[in-house]
């Protein structure tokens, strides 16, 4: 019971809890501190996007509704799809585009793989002569070498073939360039301790080389792959007909379909034909920035 009574002196003595008033600017915590990083951030996203959603829109719309500019979904989805995929082929554009652009990007990537081993832990007499070689071919583009490719091609028989549209790509000093460099980087010691073991030079880059350039080779891929999917002029010149015609050439035939410009079709034969390209970017989204930040480290 002694223990339950307190002076009432003590209890005076307590003190009594304090409210807080809330600060005026307690808003202010709501707030990032850079909000203007954030604020350009969010108007940036939105310039990308909207395109993108825009391109969605009217992709289900017909002419006249195009022309009432009303950010609204349209009601001829399916006669687009019919003109696009049906009337102008574009399935069988993109099954040729899938076979140029594959078999450029495994054949590129392995032809600069192999490349790169030689010009690092080979040596061969004029190795630094054929690597200046490699270095002045960067300055000079397809373009400039188009007719007398084209000559080449026509009098090999390769016309309206995927050999024509494969085989001149095939080799890439960018990719040889980078993956020279990025070998150059690997400690000797490896090559040494594989040769000790009694590894041959396959072996090597089997089982000691590859392992360690997944990133470099992930991002590699992703870039030829594009490149070889967004191929438009070469196409052009060396493919006659249908048959082995790609995706982006046969994009321009949408663009007169009833004499006049059909903008449904148009855009969604463009976002049809932009998604083989996105899904290998997600698929090889974590190499190609690992390998991004590893060219950028060196």
């Amino acid at each position: 019971m002694a223990q339950l009574l307190q002076d009432p002196q003590s209890l005076a003595a307590q003190p009594s809890p304090v409210r807080q008033k809330a600060s005026p600017l307690s808003w202010r915590r709501w707030i990032p501190e850079r909000w203007y990083v954030h604020l350009g951030l969010w108007l940036a996203c939105l310039a990308l996007g909207f395109p993108v959603l825009y391109a969605l829109i009217v992709s289900t719309q017909n002419n006249a509704e195009v022309f009432r500019y009303q950010l609204t979904f349209g009601s001829s989805l399916a006669f687009n799809w019919q003109q696009v995929m049906v009337a102008r082929h574009l399935g069988h554009y993109m099954v040729n585009s899938a076979i140029v652009a594959t078999a450029i990007t495994v054949g590129k990537t392995v032809l600069s793989l192999l490349a790169g081993l030689a010009f690092v832990y080979f040596r061969f007499p004029g190795k630094g002569l054929a690597f200046g070689f490699v270095l002045i071919t960067l300055m000079m583009p397809t373009e400039i070498l188009i007719i007398a490719l084209l000559r080449l091609v026509t009098n090999l028989g390769w016309g309206s073939t995927y050999y024509a549209l494969i085989v001149p790509f095939l080799a890439s000093a960018t990719s040889t360039f980078l993956f020279r460099q990025h070998f150059s980087n690997i400690p000797r010691e490896l090559a040494e301790a594989a040769q000790l073991d009694g590894a041959n030079p396959l072996q090597f880059l089997t089982q000691v080389l590859i392992p360690l350039s997944w990133n470099a080779i992930g991002a590699q891929a992703v870039i030829h792959f594009v490149y070889a999917w967004n191929m438009y002029l070469w196409p052009r010149l060396i493919v006659q007909g249908r048959e082995r015609q790609v995706v982006q050439v046969g994009l321009q035939s949408l663009l007169n379909l009833d004499s006049s410009a059909s903008y449904g079709p148009m855009m969604l034969g463009a976002i049809i034909a932009s998604i083989p390209p996105l899904v290998v970017f997600i698929a090889l989204q974590k190499p190609f920035m690992s390998g991004l930040a590893l060219s950028r480290d060196k």
